[in-house]
């Protein structure tokens, strides 16, 4: 990202070039904001007519328009927002739904909130299929909005209510993000990074990143009180469940591990590359270089540990800090107390692969690797 402008958009987009274009409308429409934004469209591998329509909207744009795109191969949303991310030159990322339109003031708004060290989360107002079909492009140029129903309404006032409790009582995980309206800094986002595009299919990759937000130090904050997107009627994705527990990505947002900085995101990392840092000080130092040679006895420069290994037996402690803390059993006899406890993987020699989907994880001592790759 070079040249950098004040706030990137990022309109997320797949096979509905009606909804689109009534989108990259209202943001044409946008007051108090010309010359510090761009538009990306990233698409999820469209195969009618959506690129010839962005290229023909870039030509007459009064601001700057692109478009990417990738081989569809199921739904990609994730996939989808870093690539966006990655061809914008903002400073600031909103990230927004091609089915969704703004009010004038809407990256204004963004622009005027946005905060050091927050992520900013809102939704939409949900229109039905008659008012949403009353939604032109005429009108939108015309300034004309629709009614927000009262129930939508009432619907926006609660969740930012309930956003303003949870800061205020500093929840560990809420309030919630909804991937039609979020504004996160671009290092905030790089330090994360990105989306996890493990999650293919629909749902639960913006709970993924408001929890390693939250992991990662970043307070997620409300913008419901000052704006919101109305999202045009469509029918349901086709990967949606009716019951979100049921969801192909649940099992995967549960996970019994999770990496502040996922592995495929913007960069696509090997668990090689994980930054492991050993606590404490081993009863035998030459067992390092035998069982767990990636770890290093100290951090280097700002990098943050994601790994900590701890020897038992030796002295030291895990601090809390790490995502995942690995002990090390050379000596399985002895009670390894509160720190087995606090372990999330045990490396001992008479484990067993059994119970892989629980912790803490049990490998043996000379699969060190295999530990990592199944945390990363």
């Amino acid at each position: 990202m070079s040249q950098q402008i004040e706030i990137g958009v990022i309109v997320s987009s797949y096979e509905r070039p009606g909804h689109l274009l009534r989108t990259l409308t209202s943001i044409a429409m946008q007051q108090g904001v010309e010359g510090k934004f761009d538009v990306v469209i990233s698409d999820d591998g469209s195969r009618d007519e959506t690129e010839q329509m962005v290229r023909s909207f870039a030509a007459q744009a009064n601001f700057p328009l692109t478009f990417v795109t990738h081989p569809h191969d199921g739904f990609q949303l994730a996939r989808c927002r870093n690539e966006g991310a990655a061809a914008s030159r903002g400073r600031y990322i909103l990230f927004l739904d091609g089915d969704c339109i703004l009010p004038p003031d809407h990256l204004a708004l963004h622009l005027a909130k946005r905060q050091a060290g927050v992520v900013m989360g809102g939704d939409c107002v949900r229109l039905d299929e008659p008012v949403s079909d009353g939604v032109t492009v005429e009108s939108l140029r015309q300034g004309l909005f629709p009614p927000v129903p009262r129930g939508e309404s009432q619907r926006m006032k609660k969740q930012a209510r309930k956003a303003w409790f949870y800061n205020l009582v500093r929840h560990s995980t809420k309030p919630k993000l909804i991937g039609n309206n979020i504004g996160i800094w671009w290092e905030d986002y790089q330090a994360l990074n990105g989306y996890d595009q493990n999650f293919v299919g629909w749902g639960c990759e913006d709970d993924d990143l408001r929890l390693r937000a939250h992991r990662a130090g970043l307070t997620v904050k409300s913008i419901l009180s000052s704006t919101y997107t109305y999202h045009l009627w469509h029918p349901t994705e086709q990967t949606q469940p009716d019951d979100w527990k049921n969801g192909l990505n649940v099992a995967y947002l549960t996970r019994p591990i999770r990496l502040t900085r996922c592995v495929n995101g913007l960069e696509q990392r090997e668990p090689t590359e994980l930054v492991v840092r050993l606590v404490g000080s081993p009863s035998s130092e030459a067992l390092i270089d035998q069982i767990t040679p990636q770890v290093s006895m100290s951090a280097d420069g700002d990098q943050r540990t994601e790994v900590e290994v701890l020897y038992l037996p030796g002295e030291g402690a895990f601090s809390g800090q790490a995502d995942c803390n690995v002990l090390v059993l050379t000596d399985s006899s002895i009670d390894s107390g509160g720190r087995g406890r606090e372990a999330h993987v045990i490396l001992r020699a008479d484990a067993c692969d059994d119970n892989q989907d629980q912790l803490p994880r049990v490998f043996p001592l000379n699969q060190f690797s295999e530990a990592l790759r199944k945390v990363a």
